[in-house]
């Protein structure tokens, strides 16, 4: 079992950063990226989180949804090594524009979709887009002859899986049997028509047209009809996207904190990959919390020093100091049980990490920096 990530930093195309949401993924991803630009690696992070804190943490204003090349200088690229840093924020309604004017079966349907009111209100916002949209851009971009290495930050989500089910969730919630019979009713006559649908379906369209008016329907209408028929290039994307993420230069990796239900939702996810024909190539067990070596004062010697320099209470403090190390060696022994148990269960995967908690969250390229080493 490897405790580094430095050979995947060095030879992979693409690293995906999966896990649920909170535990530190996106602040993993750039620290990848940042450790192989370091390396030589010419390196595209592109990234769900468009915090302010991760664009401090590169160096930069803010993220944005074109490409933005991190300067050199602020992360300190060793000399003649050619790696380069570029940071981008994922645009889901501009990657959802391009696969509508890629498959649009002409020019008139694409600028319908696309200038169509429904569309531009729930373009980034059905079911599974994000993460959708997140594997889509990666397919878009892993063959740009400008970068060496993509690493991906996937959508921080509930639930892990949610990233693998993204493509079906999207499709499905397009093509389900209400939406076909409304498209039907639509198409027969060229305008909606409730004669065609159920009386149960008709009548609730019935009283939704009283107050927003039977022609928002048939923009509804038209959208969904248009978009239907982007259905087979969507599905075609879909499953080329699936392959390309389980092609060799792939690694995924998983992050997770201590928490059991995040190392839970690793073991679901790990499994999953391998049943999509794909492989966990690391786990990062991230902030895990630990203690120094050597124990404090006992609270009465700590209250007498405290005394000793004018400090009051003096044993009160000592006091409260012990409770807080007693509370802290708690929090440090669940955090080993926990770090023995992804040994123990994740022993397949051929690489863990441990990268320890900060006294603060990664607010700046140093903090970043520090934990690339951990990686690395």
């Amino acid at each position: 079992m490897q405790r580094s990530l430095e050979d995947l930093i060095s030879t992979r195309r693409v690293i995906v950063t999966v896990g649920c949401g909170g535990v530190g993924k996106t602040t993993v991803a750039a620290a990848v990226a940042l450790a192989a630009a370091r390396k030589g690696r010419r390196v595209l992070c592109l990234t769900i989180d468009p915090a302010k804190r991760l664009a401090t943490s590169l160096g930069l204003k803010e993220m944005r949804a074109e490409a933005q090349t991190v300067p050199p200088e602020l992360w300190g690229q060793p000399e003649s090594t050619g790696g380069a840093l570029t940071a981008m924020m994922l645009d889901v309604r501009g990657t959802f524009d391009e696969l509508v004017t890629r498959h649009a079966s002409s020019p008139e349907v694409r600028d319908r979709i696309l200038s169509n009111r429904i569309y531009r209100e729930v373009a980034g916002n059905l079911a599974g887009t994000p993460e959708y949209m997140a594997m889509e851009k990666l397919h878009a971009v892993r063959d740009d002859p400008r970068y060496d290495l993509i690493v991906l930050d996937t959508p921080p989500t509930s639930n892990a899986l949610d990233f693998l089910d993204a493509p079906d969730k999207m499709i499905d919630a397009m093509d389900s049997p209400a939406v076909k019979a409304f498209v039907t009713a639509f198409q027969r006559g060229g305008s909606l028509s409730l004669s065609f649908l159920s009386r149960a379906m008709a009548k609730v369209l019935q009283g939704l047209s009283t107050f927003t008016g039977g022609g928002f329907l048939e923009q509804i209408a038209e959208f969904l009809s248009d978009l239907q028929g982007l259905f087979g290039g969507f599905r075609e994307r879909a499953s080329k996207v699936r392959e390309s993420l389980a092609a060799r230069d792939v690694a995924f990796v998983l992050v997770t904190s201590t928490d059991p239900m995040a190392v839970g939702e690793a073991m679901f996810f790990a499994e999953r990959l391998q049943q999509n024909g794909m492989v966990a190539e690391a786990v990062v067990m991230n902030r895990v919390r630990s203690l120094p070596e050597q124990a404090p004062p006992s609270a009465d010697r700590l209250a007498g020093i405290l005394g000793e320099a004018g400090v009051e209470p003096a044993q009160e403090l000592g006091n409260a100091f012990s409770k807080s190390w007693r509370d802290a060696q708690v929090w440090a022994r669940r955090d080993a049980q926990e770090v023995a148990r992804v040994a123990r269960d994740f022993a397949a995967v051929p690489r863990h990490v441990v990268v320890p908690a900060l006294d603060e969250d990664v607010y700046d390229i140093a903090a970043l920096t520090h934990v690339a080493a951990c990686l690395v």
